[in-house]
């Protein structure tokens, strides 16, 4: 199992699709709020004036020497929801990435959102 601290030493390093095409680099790490586990991170892709975060679930993505594969592919992972590279997840806007990806959401304990940056 990948845990929040190893993950974060990636930070960077590419991510790829599950045929090895390069995404994009991995910026950040989100945790489930209810089991404090990885879930999804963010990869930075775009141009370099015009990039954007794009959001990947990361539960069975696969590690090898300076990159991080996903088990979706690169036209997907493109069309997912997104923010600023400044930006910050509203909470409201969480379910989309899930629906997006065909997972389940379910809020975090006592209603409060289930990702949170790490």
């Amino acid at each position: 199992m990948i845990q929040p601290a190893d993950i974060r030493e990636w930070r960077e390093n590419d991510v790829v699709d599950e045929n090895g095409n390069k995404i994009g680099s991995l910026e950040a790490v989100y945790v489930d709020t209810s089991t404090d586990e990885p879930a999804m991170a963010t990869v930075r892709s775009g141009l370099p004036t015009r990039q954007r975060l794009l959001f990947v679930p990361i539960v069975d993505a696969v590690v090898g020497p300076r990159y991080l594969r996903v088990p979706y592919a690169k036209g997907h992972v493109k069309k997912a929801p997104s923010i600023d590279t400044d930006g910050v997840l509203p909470a409201e806007d969480e379910q989309a990435i899930f629906t997006h990806y065909g997972m389940a959401y379910r809020p975090g304990a006592d209603g409060v959102r289930q990702l949170a940056r790490r």
